[in-house]
């Protein structure tokens, strides 16, 4: 009993940050029909400016800390964004109405990081003088970048054999006399050997190109610059004048354009299956307290920190709101972004945002005594 009314307390101290304020401020103006809005380049700025001080922090903090204290933590953020979307791929996919695409790039959005939930759940933190390893936020990549390549090979694989299925189907179907039914089975020429060879190699799922395609994602270029900058060079004057100062300011204008996206959003998910909307709630939640039992295994086999413990379980109950669509549209052209983009940002950000941050933060003062 003293556990639960101490995680409450703490799980109530957490709803009343500005951060989350601000967020809810701007879904509620938006419910309102208020005309405010924030030109795109400013919003981009914004989000430059947060992830590049989180990066410059984490790199910082990588320069002078022990790099094996990362590898567990590192490692159990790789296999979150792989099980998030095997998870999506076995439960949303399997629901009525919902295509296995659809499916699958949802989950990839939800297994792929918010630099923007990231950037919150460490302003909450700082806020509670909650200690974490500010290295922490190194983890982004780590989950992110197999979350996606993982989406697109699944999905590819599946449309592969669908194809094949389909060939089959087509193969089987009764040829009247004199009339013969697709290609030969064997090639003739080199010529015709070269070609089938050729179209069997465009059927490959190529792995770099989801990399790439990924690392030069403005989010992930933001904070992997920052981590750069702060690993080789010794920004910490620059850092502890202009980025620190200016970092929670930022974040509440952010929070408050993503309140207002949130309630726009909500139209295009009405235009999918309603299981998007109960998996988008769902998932996050799911997702965080997965990451946060793996955390508690680092905790207690590295010392990993119950702030970090918590930072860990934000990263994964985050769905990717900046480079996580683009990469995803490109690689899986054949999905439906109203189902992944509405389903994370009408939903799963705010629920991240909302009850993930004050939750597992919560949680792990209650459990582990942040």
């Amino acid at each position: 009993m003293d556990f639960l009314s101490d995680f409450l307390t703490k799980f109530g101290s957490q709803l009343q940050s500005p951060t989350l304020g601000f967020l809810i401020g701007g879904i509620v103006i938006a419910a309102f029909g208020s005309r405010l809005t924030i030109p795109d380049a400013v919003y981009k700025f914004i989000v430059f400016m947060l992830l590049i001080k989180v990066g410059l922090s984490g790199g910082i903090a990588i320069r002078n800390t022990n790099i094996t204290e990362m590898l567990l933590p590192a490692l159990f953020a790789v296999l979150m964004g792989i099980l998030i979307v095997f998870i999506g791929r076995f439960t949303l996919a399997k629901l009525p109405g919902i295509r296995t695409v659809d499916a699958v790039a949802t989950a990839g959005l939800f297994g792929a990081v918010s630099g923007s939930t990231l950037a919150a759940g460490i302003t909450v933190m700082e806020g509670q003088g909650v200690f974490y390893e500010p290295w922490a936020a190194a983890l982004y990549p780590f989950m992110d970048i197999p979350a996606l390549v993982t989406a697109i090979v699944v999905a590819s694989l599946y449309k592969s054999k669908q194809r094949e299925v389909e060939a089959d189907d087509f193969s089987k179907q009764p040829v009247a006399a004199g009339e013969y039914s697709g290609e030969p089975v064997y090639p003739t020429t080199r010529q015709e050997y070269l070609g089938q060879k050729r179209g069997k190699a465009t059927n490959r799922v190529e792995i770099w190109p989801i990399v790439k395609e990924s690392l030069q994602g403005s989010a992930l270029s933001a904070l992997l610059l920052g981590l750069a900058l702060g690993l080789l060079t010794r920004p910490e004057s620059v850092f502890e004048s202009f980025y620190e100062p200016l970092f929670r300011g930022f974040l509440s204008i952010l929070m408050l354009v993503m309140g207002m996206e949130a309630w726009s959003r909500l139209g295009e998910l009405r235009k999918v299956a309603q299981w998007y909307a109960v998996y988008a709630f769902i998932a996050p939640l799911l997702h965080g307290f997965i990451a946060f039992g793996l955390g508690m295994i680092a905790h207690y086999v590295t010392g990993f920190s119950p702030g970090g413990v918590a930072l860990l379980a934000i990263i994964a109950a985050s769905s990717s709101d900046i480079s996580g669509p683009p990469t995803l549209r490109a690689g899986i052209p054949s999905a439906n972004p109203s189902a992944y983009i509405g389903s994370s940002t009408a939903i799963g950000t705010p629920v991240a945002i909302a009850i993930g941050i004050p939750l597992f933060i919560g949680l792990a003062q209650a459990t582990m005594g942040g």
